[in-house]
């Protein structure tokens, strides 16, 4: 019988590697790179808090927070707001102001209305009449204030809230009177109203806008 079945040739059939091993090996493997996964986001977070706290600490110094103010002992005079929100601009007062009214246009009796409705207005009105013969029938617009270089400027602000649309101009006079000379496209004075709505804005120019904000 030992004849009968021979083995020939060079290779020998072997059995394979259980499958337990293999698993394992790759069980093993999983393990390691979740850890690292793991660790790495772990690292990640405490960073991102870090950060988190290095941002805040810059913005509280770029920002300080002022200090409480301290209680005022009984009897101490309270500056109040009044102190910080002074008129920026001190404007004379309509009766300081000397005005000539003159009419430049083929309207009669444009320059006694107006000039009545001033003084009604509390200014001061010197002369009325017809334009002198350098401006008479050259005014297109609604009128030009004219005076001297060294007129305060705010009387001719003052003025100017009594009427829209003029100009300015001086000449060589000694006083500080000025000339209102009407011109082709006067229409009226501003209301009362609006004329003394423009005056409060000159004398309480609203305040600078902060260059930054907390």
């Amino acid at each position: 019988m030992g004849g009968k079945y021979r083995v020939t040739g060079t290779a020998y059939p072997r059995m394979s590697r259980p499958p337990r091993r293999r698993k394992l090996v790759f069980a093993l493997l999983g393990s390691v790179l979740a850890l690292a996964l793991l660790g790495y986001g772990a690292l990640q977070l405490i960073d991102v808090f870090r950060g988190g706290g290095k941002g805040t600490a810059a913005a509280a110094k770029d920002c300080p927070t002022k200090a409480p103010a301290s209680a005022s002992p009984a009897g101490a005079a309270n500056p109040g707001p009044a102190a910080s929100g002074a008129p920026a601009v001190v404007l004379p007062q309509p009766g300081q102001i000397t005005v000539n009214v003159y009419n430049a246009t083929p309207r009669a009796g444009l320059a006694k209305a107006v000039g009545d409705e001033l003084k009604k207005r509390g200014f001061t009105v010197a002369h009325v009449g017809n334009a002198p013969a350098d401006f008479d029938k050259k005014v297109p617009g609604p009128g030009i204030l004219l005076g001297s270089p060294r007129t305060d400027k705010a009387a001719y602000s003052v003025l100017g809230t009594q009427l829209a649309g003029v100009t300015q101009q001086t000449d060589t006079r000694e006083g500080a009177d000025i000339d209102l000379i009407l011109g082709d496209s006067f229409k009226d004075l501003n209301t009362k109203e609006d004329a003394d709505k423009a005056l409060a804005v000159l004398a309480n120019p609203a305040p600078a806008p902060s260059p930054k904000k907390c």
